[in-house]
């Protein structure tokens, strides 16, 4: 699924998940970071196109708490329903 995908994107460091709880991902990643992370899991999606997989990844994101070039997942979403932000085919 997407979020190990993502706990390893912000690059912070490994804990022991016994001792260390309730963490917050709060890490900055790039829309290329994104966009890997959609074609990882492109096959797993039900979209029909590259851009669908990562709108759905972008929910992720936020759910998570991490920002995208340091704007919030949803500002990134607006761009790319805008046309501000093409996300390639493949």
């Amino acid at each position: 699924s997407a979020p190990p995908l993502f706990v390893k994107s912000p690059r912070e460091p490994v804990r022991d998940r016994k001792k260390v709880k309730n963490i917050k991902h709060d890490g900055d990643i790039t829309l290329d970071e994104v966009i890997d992370v959609a074609r990882k899991m492109r096959e797993r999606s039900m979209a029909r196109k590259l851009e669908g997989t990562v709108k759905e990844i972008l929910g992720t994101a936020r759910s998570l708490g991490c920002t995208i070039n340091g704007e919030t997942p949803a500002d990134t979403l607006e761009m790319i329903n805008d046309g501000d932000i093409v996300i390639p085919e493949n």
